[in-house]
């Protein structure tokens, strides 16, 4: 029987933007993203929040003990960060470093799920924030400004931004889940401590997928999708391999009915097609050679980890061509892209130890 044709090999990369959820699904959520990452950087808004150590060591037990359920996922690596608030104190940050957190989530209050105990007075956040910086803990920040025109948010909260990186001269900060021209014009006016991630769905799709026909509400998410010019801002900044970009899917799994009701969540769920999928979009974008930078390199690189594939013994995988329908469901959610096909395959390659 003919093999059929591998499009590329890579190590087994990195997400560095993943909402895994608690409870009975966790273990769900984590396969799905375990079937094609080796280290995904977990959010902290869960509920009840993750902002001890306490809940840290918590958080990654639970995650662990999910993983291992299948012994093909023992490599599988979850980094793991904490909430700011007003009721984490500084002194606290050192301590959450060893319990494991390699940064702090900067909500602004309502801008997303879970943030209504998010962050209204950024100067309050200042002594935690200082704490980061000398601990060398990165900040990620949802930059939103939740008072601003929706489309609108992203770019109202840059200014906020600016302010930080000239505040704290030190601080790592990573600009996530990125949607505009305006957000790549600011990324390119800070210094190189400063990065972003984009997520697939940002990349794939623009505001008229979401309610240019049937309002669909698997595409609803926060930061809301763009205009077309915004999203070719993020393409292009991808496919010409921008040195400060890397990958965090964002993938935010919801119940089928929490998204199909008169009130939906926001979050798309990727996790289960995203690595074929950004295949295909740099073998379409004639740019294949910058999918291992951009999930296995930079991000790894601005984290301060070694990157995937550094030691002989990391996993491989192997994007092979063979279409598959993606499922109606996984579990209780509707994934990105289901029903349709998939061009590739994720398959794992074990390396002999």
């Amino acid at each position: 029987m003919t093999r059929p044709e591998i499009l590329i090999e890579i190590p087994k990369p990195d997400d560095f933007h993943i909402h895994l959820r608690q409870g009975a699904e966790l273990q769900q959520y984590t396969h799905d993203v375990a079937r094609s990452f080796r280290r995904v950087l977990a959010m902290p808004n869960t509920l009840p929040p993750l902002k001890t150590p306490e809940d840290l060591r918590d958080y990654r037990a639970q995650i662990t003990k999910a993983a291992g359920v299948i012994g093909l996922f023992e490599e599988f690596t979850p980094l793991l960060t904490f909430k700011l608030g007003s009721d984490v104190p500084a002194t606290s940050v050192a301590a959450l470093k060893k319990a494991g957190a390699v940064a702090g989530k900067l909500y602004p209050q309502g801008a997303t799920t879970n943030s209504e105990d998010g962050v209204q007075d950024l100067g309050e956040m200042y002594p935690l924030i200082e704490a980061m910086e000398a601990e060398d803990l990165v900040l990620c920040i949802h930059g939103e400004d939740p008072t601003a025109f929706s489309l609108n948010r992203e770019a109202a909260f840059l200014p906020k931004v600016a302010q930080l990186v000239q505040d704290f001269p030190r601080l790592r900060i990573v600009m996530e889940h990125i949607t505009t021209s305006d957000a790549v014009t600011a990324l390119n006016s800070f210094p190189d401590r400063v990065g972003a991630t984009i997520t697939l769905h940002h990349l794939l799709n623009n505001l008229d997928d979401l309610i240019g026909g049937f309002l669909n509400p698997h595409l609803f998410c926060k930061p809301v999708l763009k205009a077309p010019n915004h999203q070719q801002a993020l393409v292009a900044a991808v496919l010409q391999g921008h040195p400060k970009i890397f990958f965090g899917s964002d993938s935010a799994p919801h119940a089928v009915d929490q998204k199909e009701c008169a009130v939906g969540c926001a979050g798309v769920y990727t996790a289960p097609v995203a690595l074929p999928l950004l295949a295909e979009f740099f073998r379409a974008g004639d740019f294949l050679q910058g999918l291992e930078p951009f999930i296995c390199h930079r991000g790894a690189d601005f984290y301060g980890l070694p990157r995937a594939g550094s030691l002989a013994s990391d996993p491989q995988v192997a994007l092979v061509a063979e279409p598959w329908t993606v499922p109606a469901r996984y579990g209780r959610v509707v994934s990105y892209a289901a029903g349709s096909t998939v061009p590739y395959r994720v398959e794992t390659r074990e390396v002999q130890k």
